[in-house]
């Protein structure tokens, strides 16, 4: 159960800005302009050039901000927008250039500042102010796990859009925007579940208490003609304890264990034929203290319609571990659910208030295999198979947090 194009780069650049300054007196000092001049010559003038141009209006979001220094060198540039907020960028090594990091929000008025210094010395500054475009069709957004959220090894990251990403070019350009930073780098990777969700997985489980923060430079980046990221995500998780479940259909028994160390046994029983359980690696996906089971959902009225308690979800098509009182007498001994895990009220009230989102839940011998996609499933493929979903068909592994 599951619960026109408005203005072009190159009108952008057209017109950068230049100021020249020349030198003047400071009433001594000396130096290259020589006559007690505190300047240099007028050709030693520091010449600052900006783009986009100051006034220019539809720049396109993905257009990078650039300001260069023809003579002498930049000594600081800001970008900012809104309520003084700054956009980042980086300074070249020997101070001549400044290029912006990330695309820029669309529909947004920026203000660059620049200062450098000529080779006289003399301290110069340059502005430009400019608006980006508002895009025909916009690209949102949305993350899990939860901003905050405590997981377990196993979680993946998601990242859901609000409209199909189509081309191999705007596959490539979301990835290239999503920084993964770590306490602890391990690799791992980006893989493409469908067009509208590309989801992260480390190459083996996360290492328990990995402290995990994820920026998804969003705004501004072009994915497809005239589409648009709207707006930047973010956010941290911290991995708890690594949490590791054991079904087995054949001895109809589930052994789980917290770091390595068995915690509990408990007597289960799974789906009966024609209802089998999926057998594969999977997460705890949600928890759900009560729900009504519905059997109209799965796609078979009338069949069941049953309230349960302490409900840990494993698929988007409905199976969970939960309490199941009306089966005790043959958990342990035979197979009697709808697909289902079913545990006794203690156990599964105990699994329940134990499992974090992201724990691994193994399901072995049952006749029906775990299919990829049926719901957060990173562990349903080899590692090799998670990296051809890659646009970019590389691993990525994990800058030091901050």
């Amino acid at each position: 159960m599951r619960k026109g194009r408005a203005g072009t780069a190159g009108a952008a650049i057209i017109g950068a800005l230049a100021i020249t300054v020349a030198g003047c007196s400071s009433g001594g000092g000396g130096g290259k302009g020589g006559g007690g001049s505190g300047g240099g010559k007028a050709e030693d003038a520091a010449k600052l050039a900006i783009s986009p141009a100051t006034g220019t209006k539809q720049v396109a979001p993905d257009q990078p901000v650039l300001v260069k220094a023809d003579k002498g060198k930049l000594t600081g540039v800001t970008l900012t927008y809104g309520k003084n907020q700054k956009a980042e960028g980086k300074l070249a090594p020997d101070g001549s250039s400044w290029r912006s990091s990330w695309t820029l929000r669309p529909s947004t008025t920026y203000t660059v500042t620049a200062q450098g210094t000529g080779d006289g010395g003399k301290q110069v500054t340059a502005t430009s102010t400019f608006t980006t475009l508002t895009p025909a069709k916009k690209l949102e957004s949305g993350m899990s796990p939860l901003d905050g959220e405590t997981v377990g090894v196993g979680m993946p990251v998601q990242l859901l859009l609000s409209r199909p990403v189509t081309t191999k070019a705007g596959k490539q350009a979301v990835e290239k925007a999503l920084e993964v930073r770590m306490s602890t780098p391990v690799q791992g990777a980006w893989s493409w579940i469908n067009d509208k969700e590309v989801d992260f997985r480390p190459r083996d489980y996360w290492p328990s208490g990995e402290k995990v923060k994820v920026v998804a430079h969003l705004a501004g980046l072009k994915a497809g003609e005239g589409l648009y990221g709207m707006k930047d995500r973010s956010l941290s998780f911290t991995v708890g304890a690594k949490h590791i479940t054991t079904i087995s259909d054949g001895t109809h028994r589930a052994k789980v264990t917290e770091n390595g160390r068995l915690v509990r046994t408990m007597k289960v029983s799974l789906g009966k034929p024609g209802h089998d359980s999926y057998s594969g690696t999977m997460i705890a996906q949600e928890k759900r203290a009560h729900i009504i089971m519905d059997s109209a959902t799965t796609g078979d009225p009338g069949e069941y319609k049953i309230p349960t308690n302490w409900n840990v979800r494993l698929t988007y098509s409905g199976t969970f571990v939960h309490s199941a009182p009306w089966s005790t007498g043959s958990q342990g001994v035979a197979d009697v659910s709808h697909g289902c895990v079913n545990a006794s009220p203690t156990d599964a009230k105990w699994f329940f208030n134990f499992t974090n989102r992201g724990d691994i839940v193994k399901v072995t011998g049952t006749s029906r295999k775990l299919q990829f996609g049926n719901g957060p499933t990173p562990w349903a493929k080899s590692w090799s198979e998670w990296l051809q979903g890659s646009a970019l068909g590389a691993p990525v592994t994990g800058a030091p947090l901050n």
